[in-house]
């Protein structure tokens, strides 16, 4: 886990299919008592360009690599979580998956770490309208 008084630098890639779904992340707040959804991506380590760090994070964590990258926003989140203060700061980038499978699962199950996350489909109105929550909350406007 980061420090929680340092500013943590992410990347994070927004997939959508032609669906109307997004890929996301799915989490839980025990302190909020609430699940959240965040796209997938990570930290960017120390001389490593948050291009790379996102192609690195999708293949660490879901081996899967990803096509189409577009630049599209740096965002920052002031936030808690587990009652913990956060600070980030986050380069997002719009991607695709280059295996198509990938757009044909509706969840899939991955190690971030120690920790067993799941990322799903999600249906990006449900997300657009507030009736999910998505974090950070800038994330909603490029949605």
């Amino acid at each position: 886990m980061h420090n929680p008084n340092e500013i943590r630098f992410l990347v994070l890639g927004l997939i959508k299919d032609n669906q109307n779904r997004v890929f996301l992340s799915e989490g839980y707040d025990t302190t909020k008592q609430e699940y959240f959804y965040r796209a997938l991506g990570g930290g960017v380590e120390f001389g490593e360009m948050s291009l790379d760090a996102l192609k690195r994070e999708f293949k660490e964590e879901l081996d899967a690599e990803i096509t189409n990258i577009k630049y599209v926003s740096c965002l920052e989140s002031i936030f808690s979580f587990n009652g913990q203060p956060g600070h980030e700061v986050i380069q997002l980038y719009e991607c695709d998956f280059v295996d198509p499978k990938f757009y044909e699962l509706e969840a899939v199950t991955f190690n971030e770490g120690k920790r067993k996350k799941v990322a799903r489909w999600v249906d990006l109105d449900k997300c657009s309208s507030g009736e999910l929550k998505v974090v950070p909350e800038l994330f909603r406007e490029y949605l």
